[in-house]
């Protein structure tokens, strides 16, 4: 495994850590290898007009509800994503289903404040149910970034990604390249970007899916981004 890119000083130096690697994205990391937060993962920059970064490690937590209870009557409704305070990505998944994106390393302080939301909820005269599960080591997230994205999704996906019926941060579930993918758009700086959410074992079939859509685009893999570090 390469050294990180920043030598640290101590133990850690921001998030960047020489230490060894405590987590493994399913998605094959391109070199240089870096360990963020605990997890081996690609610090190669890339500033290919098309890009497709592997963002598994970042926290991913699924929260479950009745959508006309208490707590459901608060959240997004299904099919829109807006962000949190601290940088969060919440997502209306699926009816009654919330994804929470935070972060690498913040897993745990996600869980532990939407499960006081759980508490609240369940404190209510009907006693709702809200269950909050930790999906990060189980599922596999990417990020594709260029002007030609919905070209490359549409090579795979048969939903409409026209701006009047998928604009930004809209979120579907669907196949992409037969794969059950959570999509949602969030774009970046004005330039059109997408998210895909799957099972951890189709992690890397869906990585290598999308680089060979794309590859008539030009496009090539990048590591993390400003935007998504801590």
């Amino acid at each position: 495994m390469a050294s990180p890119t920043a030598p640290a000083a101590g133990p850690t130096a921001g998030p960047w850590s020489s230490r060894p690697p405590l987590a493994c994205s399913p998605i094959r990391p391109r070199e240089p290898v870096i360990v963020l937060d605990g997890w081996e993962v690609s610090g190669r920059a890339s500033t290919a007009a098309l890009t497709l970064t592997d963002l598994s490690s970042l926290a991913k937590v699924l929260v479950k509800a009745d959508p006309a209870g208490a707590y459901g009557a608060t959240r997004l409704r299904f099919g829109r994503a807006a962000r949190a305070p601290g940088g969060r990505l919440e997502i209306g998944s699926g009816p009654g289903e919330w994804l929470h994106l935070g972060p690498a390393g913040t897993a745990p302080a996600l869980v532990a404040e939407l499960a006081a939301a759980e508490l609240a909820a369940a404190e209510t005269p009907s006693g709702e149910l809200v269950t909050v599960v930790d999906l990060t080591h189980g599922r596999a997230l990417m990020r594709l970034t260029g002007h030609a994205a919905p070209t490359v999704l549409a090579k795979m996906c048969a939903i409409d990604l026209a701006d009047p019926v998928t604009p930004d941060l809209s979120a579907f579930r669907s196949s992409v390249a037969k794969t059950i993918t959570d999509v949602v758009r969030d774009d970046v700086d004005g330039r059109r970007s997408y998210l895909l959410h799957c099972d951890r074992s189709f992690g890397q079939y869906l990585f290598d899916c999308v680089l060979d859509a794309g590859d008539a685009f030009g496009i090539d893999v990048s590591g993390f981004a400003a935007r998504d570090l801590p």
